[in-house]
């Protein structure tokens, strides 16, 4: 390590540089202490090449931290310049009135500042500038903990964005259940429990802003490099569902054919749109390759007295998260639905137990285990539950199955190939769950540890 001068280390300033993993323990003392004008001077100090495997990840946590909290500095910021940027009263009095008026009221002179300063894009800079002046009137819980490291900009922004739709007493209450939660979510959760929170929050205008938005859907078509192209479609949710499970059937009928599954969903997408079942001479694959019709199953968990109306609230599309009742009761009482009963523990609102019904055994475990943790078991991965592999927490043994990793559904845990290979072939990986909270517990080669909780039916 080099560095010029002294360098502060704890508490005190040290003229002596560390020896051999003293680096370590230091940058392991910043990331407890949280970021700040102080420890930022510090972190000149962090180099690199003196630091082991486990400091390197405490170092990145460490500058991540500080990132965040520069960024609570730049939302103080963009706020104070949307708020002393010119109002369109401004211009027009400046310019004496007259003709152009129209032009000068929808002028923004924030956006225009900002976009120039920052090389941004207008729509990027105006969001910006829109998420700072929201999370400065209206979240400075969310901002504190922005500001102390404990969540992302982005989770920062997804609270401002979202909860944009409710007035402030329901936001505020919307954001003091989401504080305690978001410093132990990644990104995609919180937004996930942001949607599901304003559900429960505000029912009724949940609905209301579905129905509002169901005539914006429409198709996407736009290019790619190389040839490529996306195609797609914004649509209500449960259309969503009912499509993703229509394809994903069609893909599975194509057997191992050397494509990975992604291909063969986007193939089947094609065949079902060009060249439908039942159509001859149509210019997709040959609909032979298929597996033909199948039916389709959409997961849907909706408390009982929310599915007969008794009461509004959210329920939740597998795959998607919370939906609007109404939605829920769309795909319920559809022709051929089939109700299956689950079961959850009042103090905890977690899956215990599903109605086996007609299912073999190892069929209720497998259908148990995907209802109960939705996604990939890997805290960072949102890989749905029914794509993914059943892995053994405690390896099963094939020799003496009587000495332990049971077939049950405490023992097991989705994961998406990757890090069902991760876990079983990584020698320095570890996992372990908690049978009484379902939490596992991932243990890196450094150390480090990171936890998952599985979602809560109804909290």
């Amino acid at each position: 390590m080099s560095v010029s001068g002294s360098t502060s280390f704890g508490g005190g300033v040290s003229p002596v540089l560390p020896q051999a993993g003293a680096l370590d323990e230091w940058v392991a003392r910043l990331r407890v202490q949280g970021p700040g004008a102080v420890t930022a001077g510090r972190l000149d100090a962090v180099d690199v090449e003196g630091l082991s495997a486990r400091g390197l990840v405490d170092a990145l946590v460490v500058l991540e931290a500080h990132l965040s909290w520069v960024q609570a500095k730049q939302v103080e910021v963009l706020a104070a310049i949307a708020e002393r940027a010119e109002t369109p009263e401004d211009v027009i009095l400046a310019g004496g009135g007259g003709l152009d008026d129209v032009f000068a009221a929808s002028w923004d002179t924030a956006v225009e500042e900002v976009a120039c300063a920052l090389r941004l894009a207008n729509a990027t800079a105006a969001q910006r500038l829109k998420a700072a002046t929201l999370l400065s009137a209206r979240h400075e819980a969310t901002t504190g903990l922005l500001a102390e490291g404990q969540i992302s900009y982005v989770q920062a922004q997804a609270v401002a964005e979202q909860l944009e739709v409710l007035d402030d007493e329901v936001a505020g209450q919307v954001e003091a259940v989401m504080v305690g939660k978001m410093p132990g979510q990644a990104a995609g959760q919180t937004r996930a429990a942001l949607r599901r929170e304003i559900h429960r929050a505000d029912p009724e205008g949940a609905e209301l802003r579905h129905r509002e938005r169901v005539p914006e859907r429409g198709l996407l078509h736009y290019p790619k490099d190389d040839g490529m192209a996306v195609f797609g479609a914004v649509l209500p949710a449960q259309q969503a569902a009912l499509m993703e499970q229509a394809v994903d059937t069609r893909a599975h009928g194509y057997g191992d054919d050397g494509r990975t599954l992604e291909q063969k969903r986007a193939d089947a997408l094609f065949e079902l749109v060009v060249n439908p079942p039942g159509v001859v001479g149509g210019l997709g694959v040959d609909s032979g390759s298929g597996a033909g019709r199948a039916s389709v199953v959409v997961q849907v968990t909706v408390p009982f007295d929310i599915l007969l109306g008794v009461e509004d609230g959210p329920a939740e599309l597998k795959g998607y998260g919370p939906i609007a009742a109404s939605q829920a009761r769309e795909l319920a009482f559809a022709p051929g639905t089939v109700w299956r009963r689950l079961l959850t523990q009042p103090e905890t609102g977690l899956l215990v137990k599903t109605d086996p019904t007609t299912y073999r055994p190892t069929a209720e475990v497998e259908r148990q285990v995907i209802a109960r943790d939705q996604y990939c078991a890997f805290p960072s991965c949102r890989m749905p539950a029914h794509r993914c592999d059943l892995d053994h927490i405690r390896p099963f043994d094939h020799r003496h199955p009587e000495r332990g990793g049971p077939t049950v559904p405490d023992n097991l845990q989705p994961l998406c190939r990757r890090h069902h290979r991760l876990k079983t072939h990584h020698p320095g990986w570890a996992v372990r769950r908690d049978r009484h909270s379902g939490v596992t517990t991932w243990t890196a080669p450094t150390g480090h540890r990171y936890t998952n909780t599985p979602p809560v039916y109804r909290e």
